[in-house]
């Protein structure tokens, strides 16, 4: 991957956290994710699933401050998340993966309405909700259904993040 692309695709990554375009990834940005996600599938913020959206946004937040605001101003910037999160993306994406599971196991929850795990239709509505385009979101959420069982699991949606957050450098 040339130097370009890999610019092109850290700040896709970047875009993506950053939910209100600030040019900074705060805990806003991750309750703004929490409320987009239940309001689509109309739960409440007070319900148990509601609640673990919510504290799964704020672990996820907390893990990528951890790894990422160098300067401790409870914001990434773009440069902090390039020169932090990205190298560490890189270095060990399973890792970022597990700092994004509890917000990623209350989002399925949500999703899943019937008790069978998450469903591609209802994944796509995540990504749609979340910033993705609609026709990409959709052929996101059916890829993401890895074993084609119809319904995509909490391993499959840890194992598509990491490789998605998982961004080679240019020179590796």
């Amino acid at each position: 991957m040339d130097s370009a692309e890999y610019e092109r695709k850290i700040a896709a990554r970047f875009a993506t956290f950053d939910q209100d375009g600030s040019g900074y990834i705060d805990r806003e940005d991750f309750s703004a994710a929490a409320k987009a996600v239940l309001a689509e599938f109309g739960t409440t913020a007070r319900s148990d699933k509601g609640q673990a959206v919510f504290a799964g946004a704020e672990a996820f937040w907390q893990g990528m401050a951890g790894i990422a605001d160098v300067d401790g101003d409870q914001r990434v910037s773009r440069e902090e998340f390039i020169t932090g999160a990205a190298k560490r993306l890189r270095d060990n994406p399973d890792r970022f993966a597990e700092i994004a599971r509890p917000f990623l196991r209350a989002v399925i929850a949500v999703a899943d309405e019937d008790g069978g795990g998450a469903t591609p239709p209802n994944a796509a509505r995540v990504l749609r909700v979340l910033g993705t385009a609609p026709e990409l979101a959709t052929q996101v959420a059916e890829a993401l259904d890895a074993d084609r069982d119809g319904r995509i699991s909490e391993d499959e949606i840890l194992a598509a993040f990491a490789g998605y957050c998982g961004v080679e450098a240019p020179d590796a």
